[in-house]
């Protein structure tokens, strides 16, 4: 069976229409977290669109890798002064419930000074 030229246009057409609309329209995942913010501990936590971050308040300096998927994320550390019991992962829900601040609820996290720092609000620096 041949496709008429004119078809095979008008089907490459809606084609290049499709993976335009794709890669115009692409979420970011982690958007809505990307910024420097400050808490009322001293900490500042740089989430970068690259999936990684860096933390520094008065005691440590600490660096990782993030995920998202929908409202949640998962928060490695890869480096730094890492606290006693926190070499695992945490998971954390957020909210952004005005443009400038940042909000947490724990999923699950077995590291005490990482949830003492998260669960506190964030506001953007």
């Amino acid at each position: 069976m041949k496709i008429p030229p004119t078809l095979r246009i008008a089907f490459a057409g809606v084609f290049l229409l499709f993976l335009n609309a794709c890669a115009t329209n692409a979420p970011t995942a982690a958007g809505p977290l990307v910024g420097t913010w400050t808490n009322s501990l001293g900490t500042v936590w740089t989430i970068k669109p690259d999936g990684t971050f860096n933390v520094v308040n008065p005691k440590r300096h600490i660096w990782g890798t993030y995920t998202v998927a929908g409202d949640t994320v998962t928060i490695q550390e890869t480096g730094g002064k890492t606290a006693k019991g926190c070499k695992g992962p945490g998971a954390y829900k957020f909210r952004r419930p005005n443009q400038n601040t940042l909000t947490f609820t724990l999923v699950s996290d077995t590291c005490k000074e990482r949830k003492k720092n998260v669960l506190v609000a964030w506001h953007q620096k």
